[in-house]
């Protein structure tokens, strides 16, 4: 493979110029004279233009499940373009590779889940589920059925319509957000919200925030539950045993649309092709997005269940939503050929039984040092909880998100990409990861753990003796 020789400061120097990236302090990228250049990447690891070799322990952004590299992908995606490199599917249009993906993805779903919407982003596919969901209830003769309940740091895209399901309140403020009809409850937190209570009872406290929030407005004007298996942008917020059998089974008692969202959980992640078969519940609608192509080319899909569908098929009208790139025939081929790469190396298989299972063994490693709180884990996503007294959820300065930072920035100086939310250290391999980079991505948050214990001891914030030690 050839690769290019880039002038980096010119590029950088561009950035600051014309380039405004997603989700970032423009003033920050102006005062540190622009963005770390990535440019290129293969296996589990990515190179910036200075020459860093990082160990990708982000996935991309909780995306690049087969890892980088794969000709094949690059292929298909060629072979895809010389064929059709574009048609739409308005008008009653469609082409071959949305119609093979979605048929594929209906045998993954099983059950009733057989009928995929498909569009470019996460944010796109919980946008669609938003006008599909109010679509739904005014046909069925409830168009009193608007508020959708959703959790506090619940993740679901930057789009005005996803953005307001989400529950980050920092997203929120710009926009005056959220729109009416979006309601928020109590997230299944133990760490953060939870701490010395007992974990079920903890999680049984959650749910039944669920349904005392639905009683509170009205059973008959709820339309969707919606949440994330595991939150993954809110801090990998594992929930508690039962929590997800309890929702389901509120949202059942009151007729209410069980939404699951599984942009980063879905293909996989936790074991299973998907989050909703983890936990073992039945949802009416799953987005999907992130690992459906492994980030090759952008693509979500949003799965309906057949009883929806043959609720908007009962009326002639049209259903008004779509975008045009919705089934992109070389985006689907792409994801279409990442499933069967991810079916033939049994990497979901892999997940379950092999580097997930070690993955939860070397974090748990991490456990014993002094600024740890807590390591969690489940599948191939993980976190780091970073306390200032050992056994307690107390942070540093005594406010979130002082530490967390700090240790993020010394894994990336160390060689490592990932991210922090708040105090936790948040990570999500690609599925490809071997064990020797799981020790390395554990020895290095470790190094970090150590470093920002002296800066903190510099700072003058409470520390316990002997946080310094590594392990």
């Amino acid at each position: 493979m050839t690769r290019r020789n880039h002038d980096i400061a010119e590029l950088r120097r561009l950035d600051v110029a014309h380039h405004l990236p997603a989700q970032s302090s423009y003033k920050l990228q102006r005062d540190i004279g622009g963005s770390r250049i990535i440019v290129r990447a293969e296996g589990s690891t990515i190179y910036d233009g200075d020459g860093n070799a990082i160990l990708d322990g982000m996935a991309g952004l909780w995306c690049v499940d087969v890892g980088y590299g794969r000709a094949e992908l690059a292929e298909v995606a060629r072979e895809q373009m010389l064929e059709l490199p574009f048609y739409n599917t308005f008008f009653r249009t469609a082409t071959p590779p949305p119609i093979a993906l979605a048929t594929k993805l209906a045998g993954l779903l099983g059950g009733e889940l057989q009928h995929i919407f498909f569009n470019s982003s996460g944010s796109e596919s919980n946008d669609t589920v938003f006008r599909l969901v109010r679509t739904y209830w005014d046909i069925k003769g409830e168009p009193q059925r608007k508020t959708f309940i959703s959790r506090r740091n619940a993740y679901h895209g930057s789009t005005v319509a996803s953005a307001s399901l989400g529950g980050m309140s920092y997203m929120h403020v710009q926009g005056d957000l959220p729109i009416p009809g979006v309601e928020h409850v109590m997230q299944p937190y133990w760490f953060g919200d939870g701490f010395g209570e007992d974990p079920v009872a903890f999680g049984a406290r959650a749910a039944q925030d669920i349904e005392d929030r639905i009683l509170a407005i009205g059973p008959e004007k709820i339309a969707a539950f919606i949440g994330e298996p595991v939150q993954g942008a809110g801090g990998v917020i594992i929930p508690p045993d039962g929590y997800w059998q309890q929702v389901e089974a509120i949202c059942r008692k009151y007729g209410i649309l069980l939404v699951l969202d599984e942009v980063i959980c879905g293909f996989g992640r936790l074991g299973e092709w998907f989050g909703f078969q983890k936990f073992g519940v039945t949802p009416d609608i799953v987005s999907m997005a992130k690992g459906l192509s492994s980030g090759y080319l952008p693509i979500s899909a949003t799965a309906v269940s057949r009883a929806i569908v043959e609720t908007l098929r009962s009326v002639d009208d049209d259903f008004v939503h779509g975008y045009t790139y919705s089934g992109h025939p070389v985006a689907a081929a792409v994801a279409l050929r990442n499933l069967e790469i991810i079916e033939r190396e049994q990497l979901v298989d892999r997940v379950r039984s092999d580097v997930g299972p070690y993955f939860a063994a070397a974090l748990a490693r991490l456990a014993a040092h002094p600024l740890v709180g807590e390591a969690r884990s489940l599948g191939l996503i993980g976190a780091v909880e970073i306390v200032a007294e050992k056994g307690t959820n107390r942070r540093f300065g005594g406010r979130e998100g002082m530490a967390g930072p700090m240790v993020r920035d010394a894994c990336i100086a160390g060689g490592l990409m990932v991210r922090a939310v708040r105090d936790s250290i948040v990570m999500c391999p690609p599925f490809i990861i071997t064990h020797e980079e799981i020790d390395r991505m554990v020895a290095i948050i470790a190094a970090a753990l150590d470093q920002v214990a002296e800066t903190l001891r510099a700072l003058d914030l409470p520390l316990l003796e002997g946080a310094g030690e590594g392990l």
